[in-house]
C-alpha cells in the first residue's frame, strides 16, 4: 500500500495565526503541536491549534515543494482562499507533481 503524505495547516484562534507543515502521520503530527512536542516550534506559542486545511500528496517531495509554495506567498488570505476554491489545490497538486 503506497504511503502518503500531507501538507497540513493549522490555525489558532488566539494568536490569529497559521502554521504549515508537512508529514506522513497527520493525527500524531497534530498531536505533537498540541502537546508542545515540537518546544522550539512557532507553534508554542499557543495552545488552541486546530487542522484548518490539509492537502493529500503522492509523496513527501511533493509536499515539501506544496509546503514551501504556500510559505512563500506570505498570506493567510492565500491560505484561506485554498478552502474556497478548490482549483488552487488543485493546480497546486499538478504542479508539482514528479
Amino acid at each position: 500500500m503506497p504511503s502518503h503524505f500531507y501538507v497540513y495547516i493549522l490555525y489558532a484562534k488566539s494568536i490569529d495565526r497559521f502554521y504549515i507543515g508537512q508529514t506522513e502521520n497527520l493525527m500524531d503530527r497534530q498531536q505533537w503541536h498540541q502537546d508542545k512536542f515540537f518546544r522550539k516550534n512557532f507553534t508554542v506559542q499557543a495552545d488552541d491549534w486546530e487542522l484548518f486545511f490539509t492537502i493529500e500528496c503522492d509523496s513527501r517531495k511533493q509536499a515539501v515543494n506544496i509546503e514551501d509554495h504556500i510559505k512563500k506567498m506570505k498570506s493567510s488570505k492565500y491560505i484561506r482562499n485554498l478552502t474556497i476554491y478548490p482549483e488552487i489545490v488543485k493546480k497546486l497538486v499538478e504542479k508539482y507533481t514528479s
